[in-house]
């Protein structure tokens, strides 16, 4: 890479965006001040090497640390000068660039796959494409595809230059004549052997956030995408590993659909603020991951190949406001063609959010069981949640184990300790957006563990209790009060016996009998109307027994 630099001038914001560029696409840099005519003869060699030490000063923390600096002036008095006017330094750059330059190794396996940078007609041949054969190789007689048009052309003659040539291969610099195509239809683009490109409306990239770009990368931000020989507008999901594979190793250019992913409101970075769990865990840094991903969504769709550069730009921003507008580069690591990929590619990205919701205690069971409630919705299958991790206040740690009845209460076992907690305290859980009590948001497919902390205790009122205690429409709320009263443990069995069977060809019979047995104990306890007096005092009596 050349980079050129205006001595008069000095470091310019495009100036820096093409050193950004270059640190993202070349290994290796020359830079040429240019201009050094315009500078006063008797100033001349004093400013060269202020302005040398300046590039210096800002190459140093770069890629291109101690790269070679070249003082120039290509056409001395300006674009109206006499051509009798010699370039100053220029027979130095040139020695400068011999001794920078090496011989890449070049393949010819593979598509072929072409960047065009001219397109033009000659009378009686044909039209002319001329660019640099970015891999694979092309021969007289072959078949090319120009993929943004879906027209395909055959090689009628090829030329290096102005040498007539019958093959060319990946590095070369190659015009390609084709028949019957208009020039107009194709300035700039790619051609590529048939149907090896593809089109996409949508892609997964790996990505790493330019350090001179100011502010946050916000998830369902647009920015201006550069991919393949396009630029076009795009919108941003960033997701990342789980918080507990932030510092796995990842395998370079591939993308696991397996695994589950956590979803980012924004690009975590060194200026991201830390999130409420790390505050109140005392953490004052961001925990940052060791790579991070994007969905990208484009407004109109392009043609580029796999595992391409991809440049994010916020091109619209002043370009005189002396601010970075690159934002952030990456990889394409998967794209796909469906124009209805919301139905067919995103349902197998396993990105999942975290949203928090409070549940209570509901009653302790045992020394290692408790129920809770007011977290799920009643519709929630929390088969989905079994195995999610549980944290009282407390201290004791657990697992939700399933579900409790039919309106959204849990089993919570806490295994290998004796339970402190007691009835009315809170539980705080993060869950996946739409799964729990009073959520509406769905994001997409949801994916790992997530953890659930309880927060101080709240006493729960006796009468709250004891209302709640006549409310056995669920089997399982029927079992539990069966079991704790030692005049029942009878019932209990009955209806733990008849459950095991329920799954059987009599469960109808079986769940008409635990109907009937629950109505009987609640009978039991609700008080006869228009009774004498001793009626009453035996319901009393019996309401004693029971």
């Amino acid at each position: 890479m050349m980079l050129v630099i205006d001595v008069t001038k000095g470091m310019q914001t495009q100036s820096a965006e093409c050193l950004v560029i270059g640190q993202i696409a070349c290994q290796k840099m020359v830079v040429v001040l240019n201009k050094i005519d315009l500078l006063p003869e008797a100033k001349r060699q004093s400013a060269i090497e202020k302005m040398t030490k300046k590039m210096q000063k800002t190459l140093e923390n770069t890629k291109f640390s101690g790269c070679p600096i070249v003082a120039v002036a290509a056409k001395p008095g300006g674009p109206e000068a006499p051509e009798s006017e010699n370039p100053l330094g220029v027979s130095e750059l040139i020695e400068v660039l011999k001794s920078q330059a090496y011989l890449p190794s070049r393949d010819p396996s593979g598509h072929f796959l072409m960047a065009v940078d001219h397109c033009f007609s000659i009378k009686g041949q044909g039209t002319v494409m001329t660019g640099t054969i970015l891999s694979g190789s092309v021969s007289l007689g072959d078949n090319v595809e120009i993929p943004a048009l879906k027209v395909t052309k055959k090689v009628k003659s090829m030329q290096m230059f102005h040498t007539p040539v019958t093959y060319a291969m990946q590095g070369d610099r190659v015009g390609i004549c084709v028949t019957q195509f208009d020039p107009k239809l194709l300035e700039r683009g790619l051609i590529c052997t048939p149907e090896s490109l593809h089109t996409i409306h949508a892609a997964i990239i790996s990505l790493k956030k330019i350090q001179y770009f100011r502010g946050a990368l916000q998830t369902k931000a647009k920015f201006h995408i550069t991919v393949g020989h396009e630029t076009v507008m795009g919108r941003v999901m960033f997701f990342s590993p789980a918080p507990a594979d932030f510092n796995e190793e990842i395998q370079e250019n591939a993308f696991d659909f397996d695994k589950d992913y956590l979803y980012q409101e924004e690009y975590l970075s060194n200026d991201s603020k830390p999130s409420e769990e790390n505050k109140e865990n005392g953490q004052s840094e961001v925990q940052l991951p060791k790579q991070q991903w994007a969905l990208l969504e484009f407004e109109k769709p392009v043609t580029c190949p796999e595992l391409c550069l991809v440049i994010g730009s916020k091109l619209d921003t002043d370009i005189h406001a002396n601010t970075c507008r690159l934002a952030f580069h990456g990889v394409l690591l998967q794209g796909t063609e469906d124009k209805n990929y919301a139905e067919t590619f995103l349902p197998k990205l396993k990105v999942y959010k975290q949203k928090h919701k409070e549940g209570q205690v509901e009653r302790v069971i045992d020394d290692y069981s408790v129920i809770g409630r007011s977290l799920f919705k009643k519709e929630t299958n929390i088969q989905i949640f079994v195995g999610l991790k549980v944290k009282l206040s407390t201290g004791e740690e657990g697992i939700i184990d399933g579900g409790f009845g039919q309106s959204g209460k849990f089993k919570i076992r806490i295994p290998g300790s004796r339970l402190c907690a007691s009835p009315g305290m809170d539980i705080v859980a993060a869950l996946s957006a739409g799964d729990c009590a009073g959520g509406t948001e769905t994001l997409l497919p949801r994916g790992a563990e997530t953890d659930v902390t309880a927060s101080p205790a709240l006493e729960e009122t006796a009468a709250a209790r004891e209302v709640e205690s006549l409310d056995v429409a669920d089997p399982d709320e029927a079992v539990l009060e069966a079991s704790e009263n030692p005049e029942t443990e009878g019932v209990a069995e009955i209806i733990r016996a008849a459950e095991r069977i329920a799954k059987s060809e009599v469960a109808k019979v079986l769940q008409s009998a635990i109907a009937e047995l629950t109505e009987m104990r609640r009978s039991a306890w609700l008080k006869p109307k228009n009774t004498t007096q001793q009626e009453e005092e035996d319901w009393e009596k019996k309401r004693e027994v029971m």
